[in-house]
């Protein structure tokens, strides 16, 4: 099961007028990148202080303008290896400080089984971005191709954690009780909890198999004799 490239340019091509919008209000893609950059980070500080619903939707308004600001550089002709560099380190960047909101939050309401699996899928979902990254430094699956291997690029991801999160904060959050830090353990899971838990599950669970399928996928070019290698430069802004 993946997502083709196909697929992505007609999500993509819903949301064009929007950027050609705030492109004609003087935003340029870079600029889109960081306000979706700051929103996120906005959204992870709130996660941090337990607010999980409003921290999920601010997180999914944020990780929205990765679609904006690589679809207003493809309709205004803007598009560059230094707007691509910088989507791709904003993204990587903006994901981790969720996920260390979601740790400080579950820290703080007594869930440690949370601050594990967010960790967990943080690394998961990190190992997916640096096999594309790594592939296609040493020349496999050129341009966006990678984007489209694997059933839990960024996309995904973003829509399962900003669900998780959001439920979990119309279940109640994770503090158990009236507010009591005890009771860390699978047994004590309120609605909640078990939430969050699937979410963060469900990334770690995705994102293990689609650095397997990425793998096998180079494996499979690396064995194809009709299959250069070479380094090659991309210059499109992709999800991960």
């Amino acid at each position: 099961m993946t997502i083709s490239n196909e697929s992505r340019g007609r999500i993509k091509k819903i949301f064009e007028p929007i950027a050609l919008g705030m492109g004609r209000l003087g935003l340029t893609p870079d600029g889109l990148t960081l306000i979706g950059f700051a929103i996120t980070v906005v959204g992870a500080f709130f996660l941090g202080l337990q607010s999980w619903l409003f921290g999920g939707i601010v997180v999914f308004l944020g990780g929205a303008f990765d679609m904006f600001d690589g679809t207003l550089a493809r309709a205004t002709g803007k598009v560059s290896k230094l707007g691509a560099f910088m989507d791709s380190v904003f993204d990587r960047w903006g994901e981790a400080i969720v996920y260390l909101g979601i740790v400080a939050g579950t820290a703080l309401g007594g869930f440690s089984w949370g601050a594990i699996l967010a960790s967990a899928a943080m690394g998961a979902a990190f190992m997916v971005s640096y096999a594309r990254a790594k592939s296609e430094g040493l020349g496999f699956t050129s341009g966006t191709g990678m984007a489209a291997i694997g059933i839990m690029p960024r996309e995904v991801r973003l829509v399962v954690l900003s669900l998780g999160l959001i439920l979990t904060g119309v279940f109640g959050g994770v503090t158990i009780g009236d507010g009591s830090t005890s009771g860390s353990g699978f047994g004590s899971f309120d609605q909640g909890r078990a939430v969050l838990a699937l979410a963060l599950g469900i990334i770690f669970i995705g994102s293990t198999i689609t650095v397997i399928q990425r793998i096998l996928h180079v494996r499979s070019q690396a064995k194809s004799a009709a299959t250069p290698v070479t380094t090659t430069t991309h210059e499109t802004r992709s999800s991960t």
